[in-house]
């Protein structure tokens, strides 16, 4: 595994520090915030190389852009109507999938699809004004 860089330092540091999901867009936009010039690209480079080295999480939920986690063991709730993505500590399943397979598993990446609370309100607040 090669060192970090200065730039992939800078971009873990803002995912360490974040509670949310953050898009290479959104992780570009902090680094702007905080006086830090680097182009879109190298920040798309640097998460690829990150990922690839298992320093961060990259969390795909189709019809959204990837989403950059923490490698801290958890899964995560998915809103099937906005895709909010939320954390949550269900227990470790890896000795039970492994029972389930010959095959070494190296790790799992849990997504439980749900409709959040604001959506929820969102759907009850149309049913009750269509009557």
């Amino acid at each position: 595994m090669r060192p970090v860089t200065k730039n992939a330092q800078l971009i873990l540091d803002i995912i360490a520090h974040s509670s949310e999901h953050l898009t290479a867009e959104q992780i570009h936009m902090a680094l702007r915030e905080n006086g830090y010039r680097m182009a879109l690209a190298t920040v798309y480079n640097n998460l690829a190389q990150l990922y690839s080295e298992g320093n961060v999480r990259k969390v795909c939920v189709g019809g959204y852009p990837d989403r950059y986690d923490k490698t801290t063991r958890h899964d995560h709730l998915v809103c099937r109507v906005c895709g909010k993505l939320s954390d949550v500590h269900f227990k470790d399943l890896t000795e039970l999938l492994q029972s389930q397979t010959d095959e070494e598993l190296l790790s799992y990446d849990l997504q439980v699809s749900y409709i959040c609370p604001a959506c929820r309100r969102t759907a009850q607040s149309a049913d009750t004004t269509d009557l």
